[in-house]
């Protein structure tokens, strides 16, 4: 009975050998097949890198490994951002930094006459080399973030002279954009509107030409700190052939480098960003030339209108009419005064002194040629007549009555004056043109 017990365990135990041999003998071929799956993925990837087995045209190219792509490492701890301090410029204590600068303008919003400003919405780009933020690369390829690890990092603080107000657009985020390559060299782009001030001689307004200017500089860092200069000369400003005003004709932009000084605290690199403008007489011969000279010529029709039709005769030559008539009526006043005194006469019905003053449209028939024009035409004229009667009997005072006739031309002042008005606007034109244009 204990031997057949013992066979029975020996048995058992061969069974569980067996088993246990089966397992390790499948787990090995397991592991070799996956083993010879990896060596052969490893070996297509190697051929395509060196030889192409990729087809010819297709779009799929797989890049080379480089560990700035992989998830595993964090950007700042691959850039050593906590190992160096970057309150400092790069190089401190040695020379000055240099600072290149491009400039894409975007667009040229308004130009105001009464504030003396314009408004100018641009791509703003530095070029600088920070050793501090290089790192290992098989490929050398940059890394690009966006405006949180600005803050974190040394950048050119600069800012626009004359500056009335500036932002940065940030719809839908920051418009902010820092690209980092592996030997250290650093692209930071912002986008960014600014108002700024331009002082415009409008002398010669609306015929004038202006030059604005767009000034950068450096707020802290003087010239022995920070070098700012245009990366590419006078291509470093780019501008977009849409751009167009209402009022202005863009003639060109330009750029300059000069060094500002302050009393207190140094010489200072600044950029400048010139545009001339040209302004559109078209759009003021429409606005405002056209409409002055049509009231001008209205005002011309009132020359031929009569002088009694007082509201259609309202601008200054009818005041000069009016004016004429008072004088008219002075001269009759003293010759009034000029006359006999009757003082004292007994009978001053058959002594009468009669004087009579009438005004009338009269003609040549009724006056005869006293005082008329050699033409003989009919003229509207003012006719003072002066009425002496002496002694005799009141039946007689018509037949013995004197007259003084005082004749003015009223119309003359219309005559005149629909040569001498135009004739003066055209000469002032001749000269205003000639002057300003």
């Amino acid at each position: 009975m204990c031997t057949m017990q013992k066979d029975a365990v020996v048995l058992l135990f061969c069974v569980y050998l067996m088993a246990a041999a089966g397992r390790s003998t499948h787990h090995r071929d397991r592991g070799h097949k996956l083993e010879t799956y990896k060596q052969s993925r490893i070996r297509r990837e190697t051929d395509m890198q060196q030889g192409g087995i990729h087809k010819s045209g297709s779009p799929i190219f797989r890049r080379s490994p480089d560990m700035t792509k992989s998830p595993m490492t964090k950007s700042e701890q691959l850039l050593r951002i906590d190992d160096h301090d970057f309150t400092m410029r790069p190089a401190f204590g040695g020379p000055p930094i240099p600072v290149g600068v491009d400039v894409q303008v975007e667009s040229l919003d308004t130009i105001s006459e009464v504030d003396m400003d314009f408004t100018m919405t641009l791509y703003l780009r530095h070029y600088w080399k920070d050793e501090r933020l290089s790192f290992p690369s098989t490929n050398n390829q940059s890394m690009t973030f966006d405006s949180r690890l600005v803050k974190k990092i040394w950048v050119p603080d600069m800012f626009f002279v004359h500056s009335k107000r500036s932002f940065i657009h940030d719809t839908t985020t920051d418009n902010v954009m820092l690209r980092v390559y592996p030997d250290g060299n650093v692209l930071y782009s912002l986008r960014v509107t600014v108002t700024a001030m331009c002082n415009m001689d409008l002398s010669r307004f609306p015929l004038d030409t202006q030059t604005c200017s767009l000034e950068i500089e450096s707020y802290a860092y003087t010239d022995d700190d920070l070098m700012l200069y245009w990366k590419k000369g006078n291509e470093s400003l780019n501008t977009d052939d849409r751009i167009s005003l209402s009022q202005f004709l863009i003639q060109k932009f330009h750029t300059t480098t000069k060094l500002a000084f302050y009393s207190s605290t140094g010489w200072y690199n600044r950029l400048y960003i010139h545009f001339t403008l040209r302004r559109h007489i078209f759009f003021f011969l429409l606005q405002t030339y056209f409409p002055a000279t049509l009231m001008v010529m209205l005002s011309w029709v009132s020359f031929w209108i009569d002088r009694r039709a007082v509201p259609a005769r309202v601008p200054l030559e009818y005041a000069a009419v009016n004016y004429l008539t008072t004088v008219q009526e002075r001269r009759e006043r003293k010759l009034r005064e000029r006359l006999p005194c009757t003082c004292g006469i007994a009978n001053p019905a058959e002594d009468d002194i009669m004087m009579t003053t009438g005004y009338s449209d009269v003609d040549q028939n009724t006056t005869g040629n006293y005082g008329m024009p050699e033409n003989g035409g009919r003229q509207e004229r003012m006719l003072a007549q002066f009425t002496i009667a002496d002694s005799q009997p009141p039946r007689q005072v018509k037949s013995s009555r004197g007259y003084v006739n005082i004749w003015i031309d009223t119309h003359a002042i219309d005559k005149y004056s629909r040569v001498i008005f135009p004739g003066a606007y055209t000469l002032f034109n001749i000269i205003y043109w000639s002057i300003y244009s």
